[in-house]
């Protein structure tokens, strides 16, 4: 539990989320207990959000979309990668965006500049919100481990997350926040390097887990990350990764 010392900090920063799945919900609860203030939306309104706001306390509240990326500082932006275009470009223009979306083709729905790795994820959607700053983070590690690992500054077990992005002044920005969350951050470049910590990498979930059992479905591995204790990772721990990462086939098969 945060200091009442550490809440009043912090209480001046307002996250926008935009999509309340798991990623979304998980890190406004983070968020929440870390002092911020919330503001929660989805595509269904906000009415359908009553009970995770009231879950939430007094520092959350539920808005439109639009409203949630026009009144707060950063924005999360944890829709599926086949919704990105959802996303409010007026009201995000300006803004540093979070991207936690991963790129998960299926049949029927391929984005060819992905399979070809000619762009990557986050790049797609910078080139949608092109008057935002995008950052790439909180995509690799599940809601769970957020809500298990996160340590004060200093702590010896603190873990650390990447991220990526073109503007420094935005992965400050995040860096900050994932501080606040309980998080180190390792910079691992621009959008264009941020494949170095998606799926189909040794960066991607299992650092934050361990190593799962053998013999698993594609579905049962899901749900044993989903549900696996979070594991610490060290900032360097992070770095050694990411430098011996080789790239390989964009996204994953669900």
């Amino acid at each position: 539990m945060e200091s009442p010392e550490r809440r009043q900090e912090v209480s001046t920063v307002t996250l926008g989320i935009i999509g309340t799945g798991m990623v979304g919900a998980g890190v406004a609860r983070r968020a929440v207990d870390a002092g911020l203030d919330v503001i929660l939306s989805n595509s269904r309104g906000p009415r359908t959000l009553a009970g995770l706001v009231s879950e939430l306390g007094r520092q959350a509240r539920a808005a439109t979309v639009a409203e949630a990326a026009r009144e707060s500082d950063l924005v999360l932006a944890s829709l599926p990668l086949a919704a990105r275009e959802r996303l409010p470009r007026a009201e995000l223009a300006g803004k540093t965006v979070i991207d936690p979306m991963n790129y998960a083709p299926k049949p029927g729905w391929r984005i060819p500049e992905l399979d070809s790795d000619e762009l990557t994820s986050s790049e797609l959607v910078q080139r949608h919100l092109a008057g935002a700053r995008v950052v790439k983070a909180l995509h690799n590690i599940g809601p769970k481990q957020v809500l298990e690992l996160f340590r004060p500054a200093g702590a010896p077990d603190r873990t650390a997350l990447p991220l990526s992005g073109d503007d420094p002044a935005a992965k400050k920005e995040v860096q900050d926040l994932l501080d606040i969350l309980g998080f180190d951050a390792v910079d691992l470049g621009s959008l264009a390097d941020s494949w170095r910590s998606g799926p189909n990498t040794p960066l991607y979930a299992f650092p934050y887990v361990g190593q799962p059992p053998s013999g698993l479905t594609v579905h049962e591995l899901v749900a044993w990350v989903q549900a696996a204790p979070g594991v610490p990772v060290s900032a360097a721990r992070v770095k050694e990764l990411a430098a011996v990462t080789v790239r390989g086939p964009a996204g994953f098969e669900m």
